[in-house]
């Protein structure tokens, strides 16, 4: 499956690139229903779902590279893309059949969008809640049938409160717009707010959620399952401005330079070796994956230091990957600085680097790891 799906994705990079394209000309928030719906079509935002839900399941390397294909066409489209996958798997594996069975109806992985930080308050209501809040960043939320928000539950005095993760239609929340920003702009990441009753089974405990279905890789849990399609789309986005960065670099002269860029030895190494460090932060990721997928394997998969190293690979990819588009921005001159695939990639990973997994709690908590006194033999 992971092969077929890779291949839609490829089968449609013509496609959504003209669509991100035609957005950034445009300067639209959100992106043309046409390409949503092409990716919907093609199955791609089922990508990380249980299969039980209809989703593919793939594997954590075969997820990473579906997300970069899409977002090696566009930023936008491919940040939609993994952060509506995500939230779904989600849902598909942390909720009882009575709500699975309501969003997945006939099999089918809906668009979800939602920002899942606690910034809503949840009322214990019957057999549910009563959600209210105000949030920011619903990536995807201009096409999306289900939108989330995490809360922490407001229990009676004397009992622990709980942060959950809830979801509802679009139609119960309110969108506010206010999204005028450098990167991603095409990815409707518009602020909403949330005043609905929520049931009970629409909802899970975001720390320690309890699996009904699909394979060990769910008990990474939240974050970790989060960190797949960040990490997935900036491989793709920075691979993008590499091709295109060459292909400048060949065709182009700087002013009154003797030669083409690509023949600049200052050009040459600066290249090289920002390209080599993040292809290194790029193994380190997938390393990483790869042993916390074996973890949830052998029943470890909430193993902490296996996710400190995953979220600290997370963030070195993504200032590589800062790296390697400065480097090509700098050095392409006004070609970069004009409307077209590099600067929307340079836009756009700026965009992406601000994202809290990605931000520098990783790197010292990675600190905490490495500065540890060791256990007693």
């Amino acid at each position: 499956m992971g092969s077929e799906l890779l291949e839609r994705a490829r089968e449609l990079r013509s496609t959504i690139d003209a669509a991100g394209a035609a957005a950034s000309a445009s300067g639209a928030t959100t992106l043309p229903q046409a390409v949503v719906d092409a990716c919907f079509e093609a199955g791609l935002y089922g990508t990380l779902s249980p299969r039980a839900v209809g989703g593919a399941e793939l594997p954590i390397g075969e997820c990473l590279d579906v997300f970069a294909e899409v977002a090696y066409a566009d930023g936008s489209v491919g940040w939609s893309l993994m952060a509506g996958s995500t939230g779904a798997c989600f849902f598909g594996a942390y909720c009882a059949d009575s709500f699975t069975d309501q969003m997945f109806e006939g099999g089918v992985v809906p668009v979800v969008a939602g920002q899942f930080a606690p910034n809503g308050t949840a009322v214990p209501d019957g057999d549910g809640y009563r959600l209210t809040g105000q949030y920011s960043f619903g990536s995807g939320i201009g096409h999306a049938a289900w939108v989330g928000g995490g809360a922490f539950t407001a229990p009676p005095e004397g009992e622990q409160a709980e942060f959950r993760l809830m979801l509802m239609p679009r139609s119960e929340v309110e969108v506010l717009g206010n999204w005028d920003v450098l990167g991603l702009r095409a990815t409707s990441s518009y602020d909403y707010r949330i005043d609905a009753y929520v049931p009970a089974d629409a909802t899970f405990e975001f720390f320690s959620p309890t699996r009904y279905r699909g394979g060990p890789m769910y008990d990474l849990g939240v974050i970790i399952l989060t960190e797949i399609g960040h990490m997935g789309w900036t491989i793709g986005v920075v691979r993008r401005a590499i091709d295109e960065g060459v292909a400048i670099a060949k065709g182009r002269a700087r002013m009154a330079a003797p030669s083409v860029i690509a023949d600049d030895p200052r050009f040459r190494h600066d290249f090289a070796m920002a390209v080599s460090r993040f292809e290194a932060a790029e193994t380190w990721c997938r390393q990483a994956f790869h042993r916390a997928d074996q973890a949830a394997d052998a029943g470890s998969g909430r193993d902490p230091v296996l996710g400190t190293h995953v979220k600290q690979s997370a963030t070195l990819l993504t200032q590589e990957g800062l790296a390697v588009v400065r480097t090509l921005y700098e050095w392409c001159g006004t070609e970069a600085l004009r409307d077209g695939p590099l600067q929307r990639c340079f836009r756009d990973m700026h965009g992406g680097s601000q994202h809290v997994l990605v931000g520098d709690r990783n790197p010292h908590q990675y600190a905490d790891l490495l500065l540890a006194d060791p256990e007693p033999g």
